[in-house]
């Protein structure tokens, strides 16, 4: 009989010890979440843009697409409208360049197809950077701010399609005179 009450106080004791080493093991590991911040209650923004709220007006993942510093710049993201009528939204960049996007009430307005005419006529960043562009808000209330934005280029497969062109411009040792007119008018109609 004793040797039956020795082996029942022996499985006692490696209980009590495999109980006791799963409390410390658990107070161990929750004793990290007492000092440090839990990554799954932290709340980040995945995208290659930057967000800003503009009173009603909500900007979302905002940046400039462009190829090169002095080139122009296409303005995209998603811009979002919480009150009762439209806002328009003035974009300035460097050099003066401008451009205006209406935003209507309830509706994102997401800018990302070449059909958007966001478009900065002149970059002082190259891509890579980081550009600083002036918002003015009007319509619904008046807000202003300044947000500096990252400048990506089309090497990117879901941005190549994005990268505005520079305008053509005349050739500046190209006259337009009376006469250049009328032979260039004459040589296109010679010429079969």
């Amino acid at each position: 009989m004793r040797i039956a009450a020795g082996i029942r106080s022996t499985k006692r004791a490696q209980r009590f010890s495999l109980i006791a080493a799963i409390g410390i093991g658990a107070m161990a590991f929750t004793g990290c979440s007492a000092i440090n911040q839990q990554s799954t209650a932290m709340e980040v923004t995945v995208t290659d843009g930057v967000q800003l709220d503009m009173g009603q007006l909500e900007l979302r993942n905002v940046l400039i697409v462009s190829e090169a510093a002095g080139d122009p710049g296409r303005v995209i993201g998603t811009f979002y409208n919480h009150a009762d009528s439209q806002m328009v939204l003035t974009i300035s960049g460097a050099q003066g360049s401008q451009t205006e996007i209406t935003v209507q009430p309830g509706v994102p307005l997401v800018l990302n197809s070449k059909s958007d005419q966001a478009i900065l006529s002149t970059m002082a960043q190259p891509p890579g950077s980081i550009e600083s562009i002036e918002l003015r808000q009007s319509g619904a209330g008046s807000e202003t701010a300044t947000l500096n934005v990252p400048v990506l280029d089309g090497s990117l497969a879901e941005y190549k399609k994005l990268v505005p062109t520079p305008a053509a411009s005349v050739p500046a040792t190209m006259e337009a005179t009376p006469e250049a007119t009328l032979e260039a008018t004459a040589t296109a109609t010679a010429t079969p």
